[in-house]
């Protein structure tokens, strides 16, 4: 095979696991807490000797994920948090401490607060948030400060990870990062709201389209190149 098809279909592989990170993007307009994911591209130049030109192929290994500002709505619930401005909560789950935008808790039988698949809210300490079941009233501070009853109970923590490039989907609206977390800074958290998804349908349904094209045409390329080959072999074993 000839470095053109080489080249041809490592961009082709580039291209399908784009538009699947955009499908999931798609799929995940209506997702409380959603982050949306975009492919990074990078180029490899190779010399193949004096006198020929360069190869260049482009792999599609890295992932990004947008620290874009979803659209906040308003909930009235007493465990539905938003956080405005950089920053995670930070959620305890069976693989480990993960991180995430979702803030729509509820409260377990125990009194801890929850996602809504179990996993643990963790405060400033990372331990669990109590919240007594007997409380009347719940009230959130900017700062994270949770009270009940106007009696100060703890701080919920918010974290940002030590390197923002860092980040990596463990699942759905949960993120690890590998450099460890810090607290975020200037940071505020709101009660009664909850963040929507940060994709950009617009955005999103035009590259989707645009990375389809792309793809037929290289698929187009591929099917002209093996034709090309072909015709050539049966051409020759004709001569001989």
């Amino acid at each position: 095979m000839e470095n053109a098809s080489y080249t041809t279909l490592t961009r082709q592989v580039g291209l399908m696991r784009e538009m699947q990170v955009v499908a999931n993007n798609i799929a995940n307009i209506s997702t409380t807490g959603f982050r949306a994911e975009a492919i990074i591209f990078a180029e490899h130049v190779e010399a193949l000797g004096r006198g020929q030109d360069s190869l260049s192929m482009a792999v599609a290994n890295g992932r990004m994920i947008s620290a874009q500002q979803g659209a906040l709505e308003q909930t009235g619930g007493d465990f539905d948090f938003a956080i405005e401005g950089d920053g995670f909560f930070l959620i305890e789950t069976p693989e480990g401490a993960a991180l995430t935008r979702a803030g729509a808790f509820i409260r377990n039988e125990f009194g801890e607060l929850v996602t809504p698949d179990g996993h643990l809210l963790l405060d400033g300490g990372g331990a669990p948030v109590f919240v007594p079941p007997d409380a009347r009233t719940v009230n959130l501070a900017g700062d994270g400060t949770l009270s009940a009853d106007d009696r100060p109970l703890t701080v919920i923590g918010l974290w940002q990870p030590v390197d923002p490039n860092d980040l990596t989907r463990m699942a759905g609206v949960m993120f690890t990062a590998a450099a460890g977390v810090e607290p975020a800074a200037e940071t505020q958290v709101l009660q009664g709201f909850l963040e929507q998804s940060n994709v950009n349908p617009v955005a999103q349904i035009a590259r989707m389209i645009e990375v389809q094209r792309s793809y037929e045409l290289g698929s187009s390329f591929l099917d002209k190149e093996d034709q090309r080959i072909r015709d050539f072999l049966r051409t020759a074993g004709a001569r001989s």
